[in-house]
């Protein structure tokens, strides 16, 4: 059987050439709903049009159909809610229909068992498109010949149908896939499909601040009654990713050892990878060490840029988890996407959201048989939102309820995540109590609350950027000057060694903007060399000791603007209004980016990129893989300073927060751990007791841990592929002569893809 394939599926069609909106109305014309009528039901036989008669008989597990089958089970939809009951002298095409093609509607008579669908060999692929034919002639005529009152009474019908036969389409292409993926030659259904264009590499999280907000279909238009009703939820605080996990990113979760280790994963999902054998997402395949994964276009290689699929909630959830995010709710998702923060949220993949398939409050299901579509399902799913690059144009929209049964990976199923703190934890948090003039500008909340978040979290952890208090400040200034702390003395050596180059940067009318500064120690290097430059933005959480600084090199410099912002570098600020227009180069010095989870290394790389603007060039250090042994003299020194710094956090906490840690109690620890090549800092408790904050409890066994700060060593290739990632092109790297450190240069994608050699060292 020899045809074009379905226009949905394929990127080169134009725009609006398969199946159009349908938000129609009785008072549409009868033109209309024929066409869309017309539309619908052409689209389902281009979308079969590729396959044989035998690919259509195939039913390759139980929760799939044969596309036989759902070619004529959407059409006994139309014969027995729309013409039994409406159509005058209606003749029923075949009276075994009923039974063979009717799917769950208990009410509309029995049916023939769901498994047992591929046994239904006769009626042929012939007999099922003269079915389709006859109620389409039927349906023609009465959309033509209804009187008002009795098109009022059907077209909701028939809107319902249309609907429902777009729902089946994807299922169809779901099914097929599955189908062909069984069969050891692995047809091809289109060779010249294409996966659709995606917004990019955004790594990017956007904030949705807390607030009442309506989710629900309210409108006029259709929708189904599991959209609504249209009802008031409280979403948030709440950082969203804009961007769809990528194959890549699952690739680092499966190197990670993310399918071996249970602590993971939920019970019953771990229990399905086991009895299952997953070890990677569905239809992926190792061919000669390289990874392909089956498409509609065949065997492909795996593209690290795309959308990771055929995932189920299990892994969604696992992968969240080993990323230290979340999955978000179906209300923090639609929230985020009717606000426009979303990118690819509709056709690349549904995405799973960690929310149960619940009625929303004062459903009601339909009376009769239609009643059955939705209502009875809800349980034992999860739902997830957006639509897929399978989901017929005009059936998606931001209220959307997608549901699947948690194991469920043949549908076209990825994810994005969410980053926020615990809900109690919030609940708890004192925000209405003052706190040191040290933590202006809001961040005693977030201290407040990340800590409550982090000591209820399992386990505990509360994060690196909280040591930098002033107490803290001047611990690691302490820290940087010890023999055994290499990172500072040789990355010093690699910027007085290539200071004239870095200074080519930053010639007259330029902005050096610099995350976390601390004590400007590596800065000085390069203002020294940076002659004409005439701006330097200090930004750091510390703001007392960021004003110190600040002092300091205005009195050592005073040709030089020196505009200090006190504020969380990891979080979107506001540069100087003086600055704004300028070209900016960003300087990330210390190694600091390897205190961020790889994923938030991309987040944060791709936030500053869009600070620094388009024509920006960022100059960052990073910590290289080196001998264990001299990693771990340098995180435990002799003289116990970085002992100090690590508790002088639980001091923090005590001073800020009313806490009692008795400090003598706890004891640092730090260690490499060589599977996720990072150095990690705990904060280990001596015995089991109870400490209190703000007059909350916390219990600790003795050996447990906070741990405190994880310290990413890369390669230089490891480091450029995530510079990629995050929208950056490497262009220069320096070593020290042991390869213990790296310094790298990069341009922002769009400058370096305009002007390549104006910004090369």
């Amino acid at each position: 059987m020899s045809a074009p394939t379905s226009r949905a599926l394929k990127r080169s069609d134009p725009p609006g050439t398969s199946a159009p909106i349908l938000q129609l109305s009785a008072s549409a014309s009868r033109a209309a709903w024929l066409a869309a009528y017309e539309a619908v039901r052409g689209e389902t036989e281009r979308r079969a049009a590729p396959l044989s008669a035998e690919d259509q008989v195939v039913q390759s597990m139980p929760d799939a159909s044969p596309i036989k089958w759902h070619r004529a089970h959407v059409t006994w939809f139309f014969e027995q809610f729309l013409l039994v009951p409406y159509s005058a002298n209606y003749r029923v095409f075949d009276e075994r229909f009923p039974f063979l093609f009717n799917s769950y509607y208990v009410s509309a008579g029995p049916r023939h068992e769901r498994p047992r669908r591929g046994l239904i060999t006769r009626p042929d692929v012939e007999r099922v498109t003269a079915y389709r034919q006859h109620v389409d002639a039927a349906v023609r005529a009465l959309i033509t010949a209804a009187d008002d009152e009795l098109f009022a009474t059907v077209h909701p019908i028939l809107e319902i149908g249309l609907h429902h036969e777009q729902q089946h389409q994807e299922l169809m292409l779901t099914d097929i896939l599955h189908a062909f993926a069984q069969n050891p030659v692995l047809p091809t259904y289109d060779s010249g499909w294409r996966w659709p264009v995606t917004a990019g590499k955004v790594s990017a999280f956007a904030e949705l601040a807390e607030g009442v907000h309506t989710i629900g279909y309210g409108g006029d238009g259709f929708s189904y009654d599991n959209e609504g009703p249209a009802h008031r939820v409280l979403v948030g605080p709440v950082r969203i990713a804009r961007q769809l996990v990528t194959n890549g990113e699952w690739m680092h979760f499966m190197a990670d050892g993310g399918y071996e280790t249970p602590t993971l994963w939920l019970s019953d999902g771990w229990a399905t990878v086991q009895t299952e054998g997953w070890k990677a997402p569905g239809y992926w395949r190792e061919v000669d060490g390289a990874r392909f994964r089956l498409t509609f276009a065949g065997l492909e290689p795996v593209d690290p840029d795309l959308p990771v699929c055929h995932i189920s909630y299990y892994e969604a959830d696992a992968f969240a988890r080993w990323a230290g995010k979340h999955l978000p709710s179906e209300a923090e998702w639609e929230v985020a996407a009717r606000s426009g923060m979303l990118d690819d949220a509709f056709g690349q993949v549904w995405q799973w959201t960690r929310s149960a398939y619940l009625p929303y409050p004062g459903y009601g299901a339909a009376p009769g048989a239609l009643g059955e579509y939705n209502g009875k399902f809800m349980v034992n799913q999860m739902v997830l939102r957006g639509s897929s690059l399978a989901t017929p144009e005009g059936h998606a929209r931001n209220s959307y309820r997608n549901f699947f049964v948690p194991q469920a990976r043949w549908q076209f199923t990825g994810l994005r995540l969410v980053d926020h703190p615990d809900k109690a934890a919030l609940m708890a948090a004192p925000v209405q109590k003052a706190r040191p003039a040290e933590m202006e500008g809001g961040a005693s909340f977030d201290f407040a609350a990340d800590v409550m978040a982090g000591l209820q979290a399992r386990p505990k952890r509360i994060p690196s950027k909280y040591f930098y208090d002033m107490a803290g400040s001047r611990l690691f200034e302490e820290i940087t000057q010890l023999p055994e702390y290499y990172p500072t003395r040789v990355e010093r050596g690699i910027l007085a060694e290539n200071a004239e180059a870095i200074a080519k940067l930053l010639p007259a009318g330029r902005a050096l903007v610099e995350f976390g500064n601390g004590s400007s120690a590596k800065t000085r290097i390069v203002l020294r060399a940076a002659r004409e430059l005439s701006t330097y933005v200090p930004v750091d959480i510390a703001a007392e000791f960021l004003q110190e600084q600040a002092e300091a090199l205005r009195l050592e410099f005073p040709s030089l603007n020196v505009l200090p912002v006190a504020a969380d570098f990891t979080r979107a600020f506001d540069l100087p209004a003086s600055v704004r227009t300028m070209p900016r180069v960003g300087f990330f010095p210390g190694s600091t980016i390897g205190n961020f989870e790889p994923l938030d290394a991309a987040g944060f790389l791709h936030h500053a990129g869009q600070s620094l603007g388009t024509d920006a060039v960022m100059v960052v250090g990073v910590d290289l893989v080196k001998n264990e042994a001299v990693l771990h003299a340098a995180y435990n020194d002799a003289a116990g300073v970085t002992a100090r710094f690590n508790l002088n956090l639980l001091a923090r906490i005590n001073r800020e927060l009313d806490g009692n840690f008795d400090l003598d109690s706890f004891e640092h620890r730090a260690s490499f751990d060589r599977r996720h090549s990072r150095i990690e800092m705990h904060l280990v408790s001596r015995a089991a007791q109870r400490v209190s904050i703000d007059g909350y409890s916390f219990d600790f066994a003795e050996g447990e841990t906070i741990h405190t700060e994880n310290s990413y060593k890369y390669t230089v290739d490891a480091f450029r592929a995530l510079a990629r990632e995050a929208g950056w092109r490497p262009i220069s790297v320096w070593t020290d002569s042991d390869g213990w450190f790296s310094i790298h240069v990069l341009a922002n994608e769009a400058d370096a893809a305009n002007q390549p050699g104006s910004w090369r060292p």
